[in-house]
């Protein structure tokens, strides 16, 4: 079957998304026609009027249902869907027009079971570039790889009996986070393949703010505890994550460290100093990637990336506790079910 006459179902889950899913499904009504797709928007316990904003679009199917979380609203969508192929993006996002194209194109071969498409913005904001910066160097590495082991909901596709064979999403999951590394992780394990597609673009907008990008931060490094938890061989390396990445969560507590032996010891040269200077070391490769591309964020960078390390240890540690009492209670209840 071609890429032109395989059955295709684009799904969005959304809540209490009216003031944003029109722009979104404004940009996907085109491509889906040229493909013969069909939209599904997965309303999941909306407050607002969101049914009724969706209800506009009369080629798009709307199904309801109590508010069970992303994950939930997703799986719901992919049982629903006629689509061979299932296509995920989410109700802030808004694909440029070739990206239906692209994110079909690596079906072609047979063996691929998904794929993965980029982020971009048009944000002002030096924070939401340095974000889209951040994006952008972990595509970098992504691109290195045949195949990969990471696709993020929101420029997503699978083939559908793949994904329900799996099992589809964890629904351990309450929030937009991490869900979708964890089943990325599970189809790496079977060996499935999986394609990289940086054609395949969605516009998006990050956040603004300091402290909007760190509580993300945060957030995306708690629930990634989890995944790893569930999938723990993923913990060393995976397709996305620069390796350097993790050796500077490690900067926080080896500061605080070497404020200690200071201060204990007053050593001739200054222990948080050394610290200090081979963190600052390891920030010049993205640095200077970063100013290549905008001068202001590259000599941001080093500032935000003490910031991002702080806020990913904080979310590790209480991600790792999370996990661990999750486990307990999961050890618990089967005990108690063995017990009957």
């Amino acid at each position: 079957m071609t890429i032109a006459t395989r059955s295709v179902s684009i799904i969005i889950p959304t809540f209490n998304g009216a003031s944003r899913i029109g722009s979104c499904l404004d940009a996907l009504l085109p491509q889906a026609s040229a493909h013969n797709a069909e939209i599904i928007v997965v309303d999941d316990g909306s407050e607002d009027n969101t049914a009724d904003a969706v209800r506009q679009y009369p080629a798009v199917r709307l199904i309801s249902q109590a508010n069970g979380g992303p994950a939930a609203a997703r799986n719901h969508g992919a049982q629903e869907a006629w689509g061979e192929i299932i296509v995920f993006t989410d109700d802030d996002c808004v694909p440029i027009p070739s990206w239906l194209d692209a994110m079909l194109k690596p079906f072609a071969d047979l063996e691929v079971v998904g794929t993965k498409g980029i982020y971009g913005t048009r944000q002002p904001s030096p924070v939401a570039r340095f974000v889209q910066l951040e994006y952008e160097d972990k595509y970098r590495t992504m691109a290195k790889f045949p195949y990969i082991d990471f696709i993020d909901t929101y420029s997503a596709a699978f083939r559908r009996d793949k994904f329900l064979e799996i099992g589809g999403y964890d629904t351990s999951f309450p929030v937009a986070c991490a869900e979708d590394v964890e089943l990325s992780y599970r189809m790496s394990a079977r060996g499935w393949k999986m394609k990289f597609a940086p054609e395949a673009v969605v516009y998006h907008t990050h956040p603004d703010t300091l402290s909007g990008y760190l509580r993300k931060k945060y957030k995306f490094a708690f629930w990634r505890m989890l995944a790893l938890r569930k999938n723990p061989e993923k913990a060393v390396k995976d397709s996305h994550t620069p390796q350097l990445m993790k050796l500077q969560l490690l900067f926080p507590p080896a500061l605080l460290a070497g404020l200690g032996i200071d201060v204990a010891a007053r050593p001739a040269i200054p222990v948080s100093v050394i610290v200090l200077a081979a963190f600052l070391i390891s920030t010049v490769p993205f640095a200077l990637r970063a100013a290549a591309k905008d001068t202001l964020v590259g000599l941001l960078s080093p500032l935000l990336l003490v910031a991002r390390a702080s806020a990913q240890l904080l979310g590790v540690v209480g991600g790792v506790i999370y996990a661990s009492r999750q486990h307990t209670r999961n050890l618990g209840a089967a005990g108690q079910i063995g017990l009957r």
